[in-house]
């Protein structure tokens, strides 16, 4: 479309917050699909470690945490394959769709574990395959939204990463009280109707996306065979070289971060004083209320925004969607009233991770401003204070957890650690997660950029795996060195890391050829 302000359809010319109405598209089908993520992602070590009599497997924190190492490792590595299949036969949407099919069967699966185990570990695979095809495509999408010159990219990526968290923070909200409270099978069996709510909602109204994502075509015209064909130039592969540095980063970063899932949520669960009563019941379930209806409130307004601009065109999706929210709505109106009911409380020790998508919530926007302005560091400046707050979240934690005698198995210290540590864990987070994604989009020559969000992904793979291993020696650690030394652990390193990323800053700026 000539004079067009971004790519796509006319339709998706129309803006919302100076961005395209598309952006908006991705930003509630990715936010259904990390919904479906999340909420079972909380409650998997749960599940796994809970007690038979309380419908859980009764595993040993290692034997889970390993588990959870795995299962969060392969779906960061199947994006790889889904990249490669994307950008060669099956394009970015058609992957998208098919993806996120393959997951809702997942979920499905999982929620009738209460009948068989194989349903169980049938989900997982599921799972695996279908993140693999859904995730690293949806993220091309948003790059190619906008024109290789728009400043607004990096903004584009910090709202899809409101997204992001906006599902992650209902998930675990949701699907890990549904699982703590009423059982394991129904947080399962809510993750996936809202992932296949995502998919619907995405194949109705793709065409607003024009021929972005379109499946490649066998038989392409000389010009386009012939740059199929080109050689890789040295200012790509030195752009290349940036990409495979930030990725190398971030195993750093998601080794220590994902411990949220695994030893952070056992320390949640065993080691924090969660029965409330009194005053202190009140005002958390107070607190609790507000922090749930703000963010549903601005999500329904952003939801609305785009049924201005789409609901006559794409009746179907936005249908969908409505009922989605329609349903969130009154759940989340029953969980509330549940909790008001009762004179005690006793905090879900999955609730923890929603601070991550509250805090993500809260200064994805400030970041984001701050990115388009003035005081923009350079990608590798943003990675290494990233890091280094990482480090610091989980100083916070092994400061905590000093007075835990060595060896114990339960303790009851203040869950205001918990919070302090994630409120640094996100500042970090909105350093490294969104911006990476940002500059594998800008870096990566444009036939490449499914292979290279693939290997962006691939890293994720790597720190999940030793990530959740490390975790596992959860026991053994805290009986030689305390809980306290175990925390230390992921303070220092995370920390060494955003160092020398700041020592690369000035040969990596160089490489990235005129992108700051």
């Amino acid at each position: 479309m000539i004079g067009a302000q971004f790519n796509g359809s006319e339709l998706n010319q129309k803006t919302i917050f100076d961005h395209p109405t598309g952006l908006f598209v991705l930003f509630f089908t990715e936010m259904w699909e990390r919904f479906s993520y999340y909420g079972m992602r909380a409650i998997l070590v749960l599940f796994l470690t809970s007690s038979i009599m309380n419908e859980g497997w009764g595993w040993e924190r290692e034997d889970a945490l390993i588990l959870y190492g795995w299962y969060t490792g392969l779906v960061y590595f199947t994006p790889l394959i889904g990249g490669i299949l994307a950008d060669k036969f099956l394009g970015y949407r058609n992957a998208t769709v098919m993806g996120a099919f393959i997951m809702a069967l997942g979920h499905g699966s999982m929620a009738l574990e209460y009948f068989a185990d194989t349903f169980f570990f049938l989900g997982i695979a599921l799972l695996i395959i279908g993140n693999g095809l859904f995730k690293p495509n949806i993220s091309s999408i948003v790059g190619q939204l906008y024109k290789d010159d728009d400043i607004r990219k990096d903004g584009a990526y910090t709202i899809f990463y409101m997204g992001i968290n906006c599902g992650a923070f209902l998930g675990i909200l949701l699907c890990g009280y549904l699982g703590e409270k009423v059982g394991w099978h129904w947080g399962f069996g809510l993750a996936g109707i809202f992932m296949f709510f995502g998919m619907l909602q995405f194949y109705f109204a793709q065409n607003i996306f024009g021929s972005i994502g379109l499946k490649p075509e066998k038989k392409v015209d000389k010009e386009n065979e012939e740059k199929t064909k080109t050689p890789i130039t040295s200012v790509e592969w030195d752009r290349i070289l940036v990409i495979l540095v930030f990725s190398a980063a971030t195993i750093f970063f998601w080794w220590a971060f994902e411990q949220a899932g695994g030893s952070m949520t056992i320390f949640a669960n065993d080691y924090t004083e969660r029965n409330l009563t009194g005053e202190s019941s009140f005002i958390f379930k107070t607190v609790n209320t507000i922090i749930t209806i703000v963010p549903m409130v601005v999500i329904t307004y952003v939801l609305f925004r785009l049924f201005q601009n789409i609901f006559q065109k794409y009746f179907l999706s936005n249908i969908f969607l409505g009922t989605s929210f329609a349903i969130i709505w009154g759940i989340v109106i029953w969980m509330i009233n549940n909790e008001f009911s009762q004179d005690a409380t006793e905090i879900p020790a999955s609730w923890f991770s929603v601070l991550n998508s509250l805090f993500i919530i809260i200064f994805a926007p400030i970041f984001s401003k701050i990115w388009a302005s003035k005081y923009n560091p350079s990608g590798p400046v943003k990675f290494s204070i990233g890091l280094i707050l990482l480090g610091l979240g989980f100083g916070f934690l092994a400061y905590g957890s000093m007075s835990i005698p060595f060896g114990a198995q339960t303790a009851s210290v203040s869950i205001f650690w918990l919070v302090f540590a994630y409120l640094f864990h996100t500042l970090g987070e909105l350093c490294v997660s969104p911006v990476g994604l940002s500059y594998v989009s800008k870096l990566a020559p444009i036939r490449l950029v499914g292979l290279m969000f693939g290997f962006w992904l691939l890293s994720s793979f790597f720190a999940n795996l030793i990530g959740g291993f490390t975790g596992s020696y959860i026991n053994v650690i805290s009986e030689q060195a305390g809980l306290s030394g175990f925390f230390l652990i992921f303070t220092f390193i995370p920390i060494g890391a955003g160092i020398v990323m700041f020592l690369l800053n000035g040969f990596l700026k160089k490489k990235m050829h005129g992108f700051n």
